[in-house]
C-alpha cells in the first residue's frame, strides 16, 4: 500500500523513458511523508488504442489507491504535487490527471494479514 497505476497513451512512452516516469510518480509519492518508503507501488500500462478529443494526442491518467485514514488535504496535495511534477516532464500533453481511492481497513487483505502467526493482524507483518 499505497498502489499508483498510470494509464497513459503509448505515445507518452516513446517521449520519456517509462522508468523515469515510474520514478517521479514513486518519488512524489514518498516526498509526501503519508508512506512508508517500502510500502509505495507504480505500474505503468500504456494504451495502444484509444480514443480522444478532437485535436487531442496524448493523455495520462495516475490512479492513486491508498490506505483509508489520510485527510481531503493531504489527499489533494498528493493530487497536486503528482499532476504538477508530471507536467514538467510533459508540459505539452493533452490530459494529465490523478484520482485518489481509499482502501477501507476493514475490508482490505493481503498475506501478512492471514498469516497465523500474525497475531496483532499488523498489514506489514514478514515472519
Amino acid at each position: 500500500m499505497p498502489h499508483f497505476i498510470i494509464d497513459c497513451s503509448q505515445n507518452i512512452i516513446q517521449q520519456e523513458n517509462p522508468e523515469k516516469i515510474l520514478d517521479i510518480v514513486y518519488t512524489t509519492a514518498e516526498s509526501t511523508g503519508l508512506f512508508a518508503e517500502n510500502d509505495i507501488k507504480v505500474r505503468l500500462q500504456p494504451y495502444l488504442y484509444y480514443r480522444l478529443g478532437k485535436n487531442k494526442e496524448n493523455f495520462m491518467h495516475i490512479f492513486g489507491y491508498i490506505m483509508e485514514g489520510r485527510s481531503t488535504e493531504q489527499k489533494a496535495d498528493l493530487a497536486q504535487r503528482m499532476v504538477t511534477n508530471l507536467t514538467e516532464l510533459f508540459p505539452d500533453i493533452s490530459f494529465l490527471s490523478m484520482s485518489i481511492n481509499d482502501f477501507e481497513t476493514a475490508t482490505y487483505s493481503n498475506k501478512s494479514l492471514i498469516n497465523p502467526e500474525n497475531k496483532d493482524h499488523n498489514r506489514h507483518f514478514e515472519c
